[in-house]
């Protein structure tokens, strides 16, 4: 029997996993979340896992054996607010934790699989798993990577110690714009998809950023990445331990916002029997209004995203991601069901 850990089970990604692991008939999964936001419990409790384990409990008892032969971690608990100005909390959430569950890891014969960001990029323009183009606009993208930094430390520049055996598979992920369902929890941070999908149901209407940075209303780009393709790659990997690094996983296309409110829109008319709506016509409907760029979020922003996808599909990962108009309009049909 497989036996396989999850952190941040209870969270968006982590628990896509579980559902992507059950769907192979994996479930002896051990599920490592803290669950004091409490409703989080609804993204495990259509899901079979084996055994829960709260965060202060399982990482000390881990490292001392204590659960026996696990064949891998997904490492997906971390602090992922951007807009977290704690960086005592960040650090040690997200790179001390980290770093200890690699050690423990290693000395357990598990294998890694564990989330970066695309933040680590922050306002490069350049989106290549090469330390050139890093330069994280806040002190979360940071904390990424400098557990990303220690990581080629420990395994090689290239991973090639982890390449010639010397050390167990470790493979970093640096997600780029993820949405999709059981994100719901995550408030603030959850997808610019779920909050419009509930600004036009609540107001019949969708708000976008103005023009900021050079781009038009609307136009700022983001790479977005539907949760079931960011899953499909989490166990390609999974299933070739063999193949060690640090990957993008984003779709490799950026899209503007703009498309991403279209496609909520008119996925909602189509559930309603109206017809779709091009972009200015739902703005000169008032379907969709542009608003005031913060003050908050000026130079902290990354007004395009791309994932270069080169080193993933080096290693033989052909998967295809979906764009957003199919990604969101399979989501939405999920939130309406919801």
């Amino acid at each position: 029997m497989t036996r396989i850990v999850v952190t941040g089970a209870a969270g968006f990604i982590g628990s896509n996993i579980i559902k992507g692991l059950n769907a192979r008939g994996i479930d002896d999964v051990i599920a490592v979340d803290d669950l004091t936001q409490g409703d989080k419990f609804r993204n495990i409790a259509d899901l079979k896992i084996s055994d829960y384990v709260d965060t202060d409990d399982f990482y000390s008892a881990y490292a001392g054996g204590h659960f026996g032969q696990v064949e891998a971690v997904f490492h997906e608990g971390a602090c992922s607010d951007t807009m977290e100005q704690d960086g005592k909390y960040m650090m040690g959430n997200n790179y001390t934790l980290s770093w200890n569950l690699f050690q423990a890891c290693q000395k357990r014969g598990a294998r890694l699989l564990y989330a970066s960001s695309a933040a680590t990029y922050g306002g490069s323009d350049t989106f290549r798993e090469d330390p050139a183009f890093e330069a994280p606009l806040n002190v979360y993208g940071y904390s990424k990577l400098l557990f990303d930094q220690r990581m080629r430390r420990e395994c090689g520049v290239h991973f090639e110690r982890t390449k010639a055996g010397r050390t167990h598979q470790v493979v970093g992920f640096r997600y780029f714009n993820v949405y999709g369902p059981r994100e719901q929890h995550k408030a603030r941070m959850a997808s610019v998809a779920f909050h419009q999908f509930n600004q036009f149901k609540a107001e019949g209407r969708v708000k976008l950023f103005g023009e900021y940075g050079g781009y038009a209303p609307g136009g700022q780009m983001r790479d977005f990445v539907f949760i079931d393709d960011v899953v499909a790659v989490n166990l390609w990997f999974f299933d070739h331990p063999e193949q060690c690094g640090i990957f993008n996983l984003g779709s490799g296309r950026a899209q503007p916002f703009n498309d991403v409110a279209s496609s909520v829109v008119n996925t909602l008319r189509a559930s309603r029997g109206e017809s779709a709506l091009s972009l200015e016509a739902m703005v000169q409907q008032g379907l969709l209004e542009y608003i005031a760029f913060p003050d908050a979020l000026r130079g902290k922003y990354q007004c395009y995203t791309q994932a270069d996808l080169s080193a993933l599909r080096a290693t033989g990962c052909d998967h295809q991601f979906v764009n957003v108009q199919t990604g969101v309009a399979k989501y939405v049909e999920w939130l309406s069901r919801s």
